[in-house]
């Protein structure tokens, strides 16, 4: 929405009384209790830099995304919606490289009819007027839960039925997706993506299921990619490359999945960092496997739109940043000011860092 926001504070942020004075900076995750005027100052001032900026970078929005020296990066937006797809080509996206189909499964006593789902696939297609469209197949689970879909407790949900497997362990569901996908891909250019792909049999038994879809509407040649969100998937981003059209890194989760650290919690939030060379050298492994089979990767976790994360994963060989629609432009015009020789530098400075730490120094 554009709005600086800052998440998983603490209880500390209750005890504030009304009308208290504040600095809150999105982009830090600081909260400024009770500043001095320098502070407010200082602070008015990058408002006032950042919004000039944003305007210069909206009046080139439409401008493709090439480094200084040439290198091209696809900037695609994520959207959950009819209304973000026309805002997303407003803001120059020249893809949507995340379309979260979950907004037409939540909040209701049944699940969406294929009729409901296909109606709305195609709206989005049209709207995208022939730019790919990146559909992701539900990704709920016991942190997200359907009303209408029976689930057994679990302890942690983050750990269980959740994306893909449980679209798995309900067919009847992912096949009426998919055939909803597939019918609406002629009024567009549509792609499919399945959600917290752990290992090998899940894509494949996924796969079989568009295969077969296909085969039933007389349809062929939909890309099929897959998140990568877990390290087991980018681990064996080699073999599981052979199977599909594309890779998209899902950094949220695979920060969290990798450094065992909850990005909600009050306490862990602020190490749970992307930039963690652990969680870098997990993308250069999926990135280097994926481009020795021809593949592309992209990215459409927070990290696409981190200002110091930027210039590393387009030195790492990240081929699309999919980011929020507000973000898009900003991010366009900052690839538009590196160089993709200085960037591959500097990712391989922060491969070898140790901490996260180490990594946003060296684009201080």
């Amino acid at each position: 929405m554009g709005l600086p926001a800052i998440v998983s504070a603490g209880d500390k942020v209750l005890s504030l009384g009304e009308k208290t004075n504040v600095i809150l900076d999105g982009n830090t995750g600081r909260l400024t209790v009770e500043p001095d005027e320098s502070e407010i100052t200082t602070a008015t001032q990058k408002q006032e830099e950042d919004a000039k900026w944003r305007r210069k970078a909206q009046a080139s929005a439409d401008e493709p995304a090439i480094t200084i020296d040439g290198h091209r990066v696809e900037i695609a937006a994520n959207i959950g919606g009819l209304e973000d797809a026309q805002k997303a080509i407003e803001s120059g996206a020249e893809a949507v490289g995340l379309l979260r189909t979950e907004f037409l499964f939540l909040g209701r006593m049944n699940p969406p009819s294929e009729e409901e789902q296909f109606k709305v696939y195609r709206g989005i297609a049209e709207a995208m007027q022939n730019r790919p469209v990146i559909v992701r197949t539900l990704d709920v689970g016991g942190d997200k839960p359907l009303s209408y879909i029976k689930m057994a407790e679990e302890s942690n949900p983050f750990l269980g039925e959740r994306g893909i497997r449980l679209c798995l362990n309900r067919p009847e569901l992912l096949q009426e997706q998919i055939r909803a996908i597939l019918r609406a891909e002629e009024y567009g250019s549509l792609r499919i993506m399945f959600p917290m792909v752990s290992d090998f049999q899940e894509l494949m038994a996924a796969r079989k299921i568009v295969k077969e879809m296909e085969q039933t509407l007389g349809i062929s040649g939909v890309q099929i990619g897959i998140m990568i969100e877990v390290p087991s998937a980018a681990l064996m981003a080699d073999v599981l490359a052979e199977y599909v059209d594309f890779f998209s890194i899902g950094t949220n989760d695979l920060t969290q999945y990798t450094l065992a650290m909850d990005r909600m919690h009050p306490k862990l939030a602020g190490k749970s960092d992307g930039l963690h060379p652990a969680v870098l050298r997990l993308i250069d492994r999926t990135v280097v496997a994926a481009h020795e089979k021809g593949k592309w990767v992209g990215v459409c976790g927070e990290l696409g739109a981190d200002p110091q994360a930027i210039p590393i994963l387009v030195g790492l060989g990240v081929d699309e940043l999919s980011v929020t629609v507000p973000a898009v432009p900003t991010v366009k015009a900052q690839v538009r000011g590196i160089k993709i020789s200085e960037s591959r530098s500097l990712a391989q400075k922060a491969l070898k860092c140790a901490t996260s730490k180490e990594v946003r120094n060296l684009t201080n």
